[in-house]
């Protein structure tokens, strides 16, 4: 059991002090989580922290490798829609 941060992560330090179990440590690129200490927040949260805090979509991934915070789930704008979106923002 243990999430992992791909490269898309931009060093915010939003997840280190939400980690219950002292998982996430900086790297020369970004942040990581630690395998064998992280625990996904079971028997603390309803849900990861980190994933939960992330600003960036798609940055943390499950065991499985999928996003847990995947496109759309900040801006709330589905990623079949995005483009129509900005064209729609950057007309204002």
């Amino acid at each position: 059991m243990a999430l992992s941060i791909v490269d898309s992560c931009v060093n915010c330090w939003a997840c280190l002090d939400v980690c219950p179990s002292n998982a996430i440590y900086p790297s020369a690129t970004h942040f990581k989580i630690n395998p064998k200490s992280c625990t996904e927040c079971v028997g603390d949260f309803t849900d990861p922290q980190c994933a939960s805090i992330c600003p960036i979509e798609e940055a943390i991934l499950d065991a499985k490798g999928a996003p847990l915070n995947p496109l759309g789930s900040l801006t709330g704008i589905p990623p079949e829609r995005l483009e129509e979106a900005m064209r729609e923002i950057q007309a204002r």
